[in-house]
C-alpha cells in the first residue's frame, strides 16, 4: 500500500494538473494565473500540515530546510509556465504529456547515472530506442 498509494496519488493530480493546465483561459497572462494556483496551494499546504501533524511547530520544521524547496518552487514555475504556453501554442494533451515524458525519462537516465550513480543496463538502452521510435511515431504525418 505505501509503494502504490504515492504512485496513484502522482498519477491522479498529475492527470487533474494536465486538465487545469489546458484549461486556463487563453487570454490571461500564465503568471497571473499561478499567484491564485499558489495562493491555494499555500492555503491548503498550511491546513493539511496543522491537520496531519497536531503537534508539529512549522518554524521548527523550516529550520530544516536545505537548498532544494527553494529550487523546487523555481522548477514548478518552469513547469507550470511551460505546460502552459505549450497549450496554448496549440500541443494535444496526449502528445504533449508522451513527448515530454520520454524526453524527460531519457535525461533523467543520464543524471542518476552521472549523479546518484544508477545503473545503466540493456534493458534501459533497449527502453530508450523503443521511447525514441515511439516519438518518431508519434511526430510521424
Amino acid at each position: 500500500m505505501n509503494y502504490i498509494l504515492p504512485l496513484a496519488l502522482v498519477v491522479a493530480s498529475n492527470v487533474m494538473y494536465q486538465i487545469c493546465a489546458k484549461a486556463v483561459p487563453g487570454g490571461i497572462n500564465p503568471l497571473a494565473s499561478l499567484t491564485v494556483t499558489y495562493a491555494v496551494g499555500t492555503v491548503l499546504s498550511l491546513v493539511l500540515f496543522f491537520l496531519l501533524n497536531m503537534d508539529a511547530n512549522l518554524f521548527a520544521e523550516y529550520r530544516k530546510l536545505n537548498w532544494a524547496p527553494f529550487l523546487l518552487g523555481v522548477s514548478i514555475v518552469g513547469l507550470e509556465v511551460g505546460f502552459i504556453l505549450a497549450y496554448k501554442a496549440g500541443w494535444q494533451m496526449s502528445i504533449l504529456q508522451v513527448v515530454q515524458g520520454i524526453l524527460l525519462a531519457m535525461i533523467l537516465l543520464v543524471v542518476g547515472f552521472i549523479f546518484f550513480k544508477e545503473g545503466i543496463t540493456w534493458n534501459k538502452i533497449v527502453g530508450v530506442v523503443v521511447c525514441l521510435a515511439g516519438l518518431t511515431l508519434i511526430n510521424f504525418r
